[in-house]
């Protein structure tokens, strides 16, 4: 139990249902859409298409979702892969011949079809209770009523500021080309038609016609090569998850083009260390995980990619693998980068989780990538572009090579815990390459050290991203000073670590506890 003298929240407890989101409105929404009758995924349609609205700088339309779901009833875990694919004409080979070495972040290059709306039709027809147009409607009201701006989404905003250009600057800009601040409304009556139009027409509603026709054409207009064949062609798909169990509690994660396999190597290699004899705030700890999570990544850069792609996944899970890699690290000395990460600027995403009474249970996860996607949007109805296309390599050869009709490697995984054969717990960890540390650091702080879920979702987070060792202001001067002392650059990030959003189930009481992160501006919310 927290000590009630000190600044927190307490976790949310309730049993008809639950939902935990980043935006406090979304939150709301999964609750009435429970309430009028809905289930968890119309609720998790509901509120993840509205985080489009609360937060644009993290998620929209244009972008991709991944999604773990159980249904009611079911001790099964479902996977549906919500990512969009490269235009059929992109070509790796034409990037390296106009000189780049990376794909260009905030290009139109790096624009991937958005998958998430035919996600999104897809679950709400094969599982969902109400139809696409009650899960729509409160986002499509907000979008042309607006919704007053957050602290959160205030401060990415203006850290985003300078990259949104052409035409996303009369859509995401305020007067002056400004950020958009604290209080002020963001309203998005294009987008609001576009909902219309979905809710009216399914996936048909924004892959065809008009909607399809804006994109495609803003698209050519910077120079792309998308096709409306590539948006009509895009379908989601579902998959087998992937399990991983660590001491008792099983690890169920989404498989490639997504990084799950990356958290469950983390995991195995953390079980060759006495992890829970260590402070759970202290140096030692940061530091394994720090020195694991290297050679996690670098695994990840070398073996994840679209599924079609994806090679020697079989030996990534492998626990000798882990044994191996293990053995690697020294305990009193950080090693040199064995990679240089992929990605090294904070990445934006929303997350959220949905119970129900029946226990159906969704986790989700829905993204632009970058904040604010690739800074561009189409002209008429103002669709923010994701750029997860920056997901590709341009490396000759590689499975992840930059190529067309492809799905770039995914930072977003949504999680859930499994035990006894039951799901116990959908979570997720926001943070682009942070994911898969953030789903083994949650698991440890509630395993290793009896933490309860919200006080396992506050504890201070720590990362090795690019050469550095970010570490956030929760952990005192001694414990960066001693990591400083075993070699590394530790440096205090900018932006807080990622965000977490999680809803533990009892199934002998009935009882749902639901936990959200502090870092964001969202809560847990049941009833």
């Amino acid at each position: 139990m927290r000590d009630f003298h000190l600044p927190g929240r307490s976790a949310v407890y309730a049993t008809n249902g639950m939902c935990a989101t980043s935006h406090p409105l979304a939150a709301k929404t999964a609750l009435q859409i429970l309430e009028s009758g809905g289930n968890a995924v119309d609720a998790a349609i509901a509120a993840g298409v509205l985080l489009g609205i609360c937060e644009p700088q993290m998620t929209g339309i244009g972008g991709d979702c991944f999604v773990l779901l159980s249904p009611a009833g079911s001790e099964d875990v479902i996977a549906l892969n919500g990512s969009g694919r490269s235009p059929a004409r992109l070509s790796g080979a034409a990037l390296r011949d106009a000189g780049h070495v990376t794909v260009p972040r905030k290009s139109v290059d790096a624009i991937t079809v958005p998958g998430a709306i035919d996600a999104f039709c897809r679950l709400s027809k094969d599982y969902g209770k109400l139809s696409m147009g009650s899960c729509l409607a409160p986002a499509i009201y907000y979008a042309k009523a607006g919704i007053p701006v957050t602290p959160r989404t205030a401060f990415d905003w203006a850290i985003a500021e300078h990259t949104i250009q052409g035409d996303a600057q009369k859509y995401y800009l305020g007067a002056g080309k400004k950020a958009l601040t604290v209080g002020e409304m963001f309203i998005a009556p294009n987008q609001a038609q576009v909902l219309e139009r979905i809710a009216l027409e399914g996936r048909d509603g924004f892959y065809d016609g008009e909607v399809a026709e804006d994109m495609v054409a803003s698209l050519k207009a910077l120079g792309g090569s998308h096709t409306l064949d590539d948006f009509y062609n895009t379908a989601c798909e579902y998959t087998t998850p992937l399990m991983g169990d660590y001491k008792g509690t099983e690890l169920v994660e989404h498989p490639p083009n997504g990084q799950g396999a990356t958290a469950i190597l983390i995991n195995n290699m953390l079980m060759h260390f006495d992890i829970a004899d260590m402070d759970a705030l202290g140096s030692q700890r940061v530091h394994i995980e720090a020195e694991v999570a290297k050679l996690a990544y670098d695994a990840r850069n070398r073996v994840i990619a679209d599924p079609d792609q994806t090679a020697r996944l079989e030996h990534m899970l492998s626990h000798d693998t882990a044994a191996q890699l293990a053995k690697l690290i020294d305990p009193k000395r950080a090693m040199a980068d064995p990679v240089s990460l992929s990605e090294t600027v904070h990445k934006d995403t929303v997350y959220l989780t949905v119970v129900d009474k029946d226990l159906m249970s969704v986790s989700l996860i829905y993204s632009i990538y970058e904040s604010f996607g690739s800074g561009l949007a189409s002209s008429k109805f103002g669709i923010n572009f994701q750029n997860r296309g920056a997901g590709f390599t341009l490396e000759e050869g590689h499975p992840n090579e930059a190529a067309g009709g492809k799905r770039p490697m995914h930072t977003i995984i949504p999680g859930m815990l499994r035990k006894d054969g039951k799901v116990t717990m959908p979570f997720g960890v926001m943070g682009g390459s942070y994911q898969p540390s953030g789903h083994a650091r949650f698991m440890s702080n509630m395993i290793d050290f009896g933490m309860d879920s919200q006080t396992a979702i506050d504890a201070p987070r720590s990362f090795p991203d690019a050469g550095q060792l970010k570490v956030e202001r929760g952990y005192n001067d001694v414990v960066r000073a001693e990591l400083t002392e075993m070699g590394h650059d530790v440096v205090v990030p900018e932006v807080a670590i990622g965000g977490a959003q999680s809803i533990l189930i009892n199934h002998e009481t009935g009882v749902l506890e639901g936990a959200s992160d502090a870092r964001k501006d969202g809560c847990a919310l049941g009833y």
